[in-house]
């Protein structure tokens, strides 16, 4: 299994609160990483963790939407 099936598999066993949680983390990660970057530090240790964090957040997002309309019968 690949690891971004790992972390769907995850992040879809993880209850509403528990995946508002994860994304406020990423969010606050992301921020951090962009603030380093532009405090003149420049180059950031992980430069890849931006891309990463962006696509972890487009999954939870995803996959709360995908609740939000199943509660709602779509």
């Amino acid at each position: 299994m690949s690891k971004r099936t790992e972390q769907l598999d995850r992040l879809r066993q993880m209850t509403d609160a528990e995946l508002v949680q994860e994304l406020e983390n990423a969010y606050r990660e992301l921020f951090n990483l962009r603030q380093q970057k532009a405090l003149g530090k420049g180059v950031v240790e992980r430069p890849h963790r931006f891309k990463e964090l962006r696509k972890t957040i487009a999954r939870i997002k995803t996959i709360l939407r995908e609740r939000e309309l199943l509660r709602v019968g779509h």
